[in-house]
């Protein structure tokens, strides 16, 4: 067993994860470099990956991503967690088999009593027919299901091919580059060339050190949906760092990684709805105290928009539109200083109108709703 360098304080891990997260300051790198750097972007909701980079970047325009998913550089697919994540189509070819285990858990773990016996290569090799014929929206698979399994449950039909066929959203249009219903088609016929990697966990294991780490074993299997990775990452971790958190627990870095000190300023930021900051490591804490996680985390797994105070989630967010006006309202879980409230405030301005602009708001304003 390898020796721990040293012991990682709380903040230590914090400003850690802030720095490879690009929290610590607004950063001056191509978008598209950006989404390389995060790992991707959750993307269940179209407009929470803009504000992620909006709050990452420096002189962030909407049009920059955009331009990037319609130019196939950066897709949005079924990824980490069986959720929609924007990803660069580089690291998607190279990732993609690696996320299959993952992928396959969550269909057995949500419909695998109703697909036992199901012939998944032959569903899957039809469903690749339909979408590189010409790119559907996902409903418009049904009929063909219906017909191909008339006796299956079709709901579980349709989340094993989405669970087992690469297919990524095809931009749609709209104010955050999908509509509502946005078609699909195989990642191959978009991008043109085949995945690239295996089943093998090292690149993704590398990936997520390099935006999340240090981290244990347990968070990378949280973050990927990926189980069984111990043995994995026991034999790379030559490659590795080893460290120790507070309660023992043994940390796992690349070699080159930014540690910055505790004490490192950390500004307030605005962090979106569904954003992987507060939902890649198992514990949590390093970002945002226990006491404060059922107030982000609702249920049907809805996680709400964050702000960011000393570095840990402090409160939440939301913008509220009334015809021509928006409004940012901030829910503070405890009572901030007058120096926070201004720089939310001065930040929340831009946000808000960031925002609503596009969506033809003409008055903005920032409320603290205490």
């Amino acid at each position: 067993m390898s020796v721990p360098e040293r012991i990682l304080t709380l903040r230590e891990l914090n400003r850690a994860t802030l720095a490879r997260q690009m929290l610590l300051g607004r950063q001056p790198i191509p978008v598209l470099d950006a989404v390389g750097r995060l790992a991707g972007l959750q993307a269940q909701v179209t407009s929470p990956p803009y504000v992620g980079l909006w709050t990452r970047l420096r002189d962030f325009r909407r049009e920059d991503l955009t331009r990037l998913m319609q130019e196939r550089q950066v897709v949005r697919a079924t990824l980490m967690r069986a959720t929609l994540h924007l990803m660069t189509a580089v690291d998607y070819l190279q990732l993609r088999s690696a996320l299959q285990p993952a992928l396959t858990r969550s269909m057995n773990s949500i419909a695998g009593k109703r697909l036992e016996g199901l012939d998944v290569g032959r569903l899957v090799g039809v469903a690749r027919e339909f979408f590189e014929e010409e790119p559907h929206p996902f409903a418009d698979l049904r009929p063909l299901l219906s017909e191909l399994e008339p006796e299956r449950d079709q709901s579980a039909l349709a989340y094993a091919v989405r669970t087992h066929l690469p297919l990524v959203q095809v931009p749609s249009g709209g104010v955050w580059g999908y509509s509502g219903k946005a078609p699909f088609t195989t990642a191959e016929k978009w991008l043109g060339r085949p995945l690239s990697g295996s089943e093998d966990p090292r690149d993704l294991v590398l990936k997520y050190l390099a935006a999340f780490g240090p981290a244990t074993v347990r968070d990378v299997q949280t973050w990927s949906g990926r189980t069984q990775l111990k043995q994995p990452i026991e034999e790379i971790k030559h490659e590795l760092r080893t460290f120790s958190d507070e309660r023992a627990n043994e940390l796992l870095d690349l070699p080159d990684a930014p540690l910055p000190s505790g004490d490192t300023p950390a500004p307030p930021r605005f962090v979106p709805d569904y954003d992987n900051l507060v939902l890649s490591h198992a514990d949590r804490g390093r970002v945002i105290s226990d006491e404060h996680r059922k107030k982000v985390f609702l249920s049907a797994a809805r996680v709400r928009a964050t702000f960011l105070i000393d570095g840990f989630v402090r409160g939440v967010w939301k913008v509220e539109k009334v015809r021509k006006t928006a409004t940012l309202e901030i829910e503070p879980f405890e009572r901030l200083s007058r120096g926070d409230r201004a720089a939310l405030s001065d930040e929340g301005e831009r946000l808000v109108r960031f925002l609503a602009e596009p969506q033809g708001a003409e008055t903005f304003e920032v409320r603290f709703m205490e």
